[in-house]
């Protein structure tokens, strides 16, 4: 590629990992169809974007240290049930059609979206809930089910795991996006990588203009989430879920 098209690259990552940052999940609905539009094959682009994607939670790491806001218990809880489940979905996509697939998480997005909509209060305010032993075993379970969801596909996912917080544990989304993008941004995608990078290919000539732009993008979408709080965080999300889902449902029935 030339230097125009890397800096192309790197302002797609950019714009993708800085809302991404902000709404708690998506870069995958600008980033990932990029790589597939400038010839990438489908599973090479999604192993491309898996290791673009944990430079996003890094620039996430970098702007949420000062805040200080993750509880150990929450981040063993999202790494040790959702890691596995991402290495699961790496090996599951290769046998599933992709279109049924993509069909399936494009109306499941879209039910977050309106959900999340239709609830005004939901994830305005901090309030603890399903704290003991049994109710952290189902909230783990359903994290290893959004684990293979992620491993396996790649438009939104995490925003699944942001408003799974936001229900099952009382989180307000600020804190939940807080989650996000330093667990699933490092760990799961970190994991995911790895596992579609040995059983794909990883396409590295691209990967530093994406990396930066993802680095980037997520240190500046946490300051703005960190800056502007839960009110518009919950209507970025609401948006992104209901773009990705049109997007999803769009290149299903195409």
């Amino acid at each position: 590629m030339n230097p125009i098209e890397h800096l192309v690259l790197f302002l797609v990552s950019l714009v993708a990992n800085t809302f991404s940052a902000f709404s708690g999940g998506g870069a995958g609905l600008i980033q990932f169809p990029v790589l597939i539009f400038l010839g990438l094959s489908f599973s090479i682009a999604l192993a491309t974007h898996k290791v673009a994607s944990v430079a996003l939670g890094l620039g996430a790491v970098l702007r949420y240290m000062s805040t200080n806001r993750l509880e150990r218990q929450f981040v063993l809880l999202i790494i040790i049930a959702g890691v596995p489940g991402v290495i699961l979905g790496g090996y599951w996509i290769l046998f599933v059609p992709d279109k049924l697939a993509i069909l399936a998480l494009g109306v499941l997005t879209g039910g977050l979206g309106i959900f999340s909509i239709v609830k005004p209060t939901l994830g305005q305010d901090y309030t603890p809930q399903h704290r003991d032993r049994t109710a952290t075993l189902y909230g783990g379970i359903v994290l290893f089910l959004l684990g293979i969801l992620n491993g396996s596909l790649t438009s939104g996912t995490g925003l699944f795991v942001t408003l799974w917080l936001v229900i099952w544990f009382g989180m307000d989304y600020q804190r939940a996006v807080a989650y996000t993008l330093i667990l699933v941004g490092v760990f799961w995608n970190g994991a995911g990588a790895i596992t579609l990078g040995l059983l794909s290919e990883i396409h590295w000539q691209w990967l530093p203009a994406l990396l930066l732009g993802s680095l980037i993008g997520g240190y500046f979408g946490s300051h703005l989430a960190i800056k502007h709080g839960n009110r518009l965080i919950k209507r970025a999300f609401e948006v992104v879920t209901l773009l990705i889902s049109i997007k999803l449902i769009w290149v299903s029935l195409a």
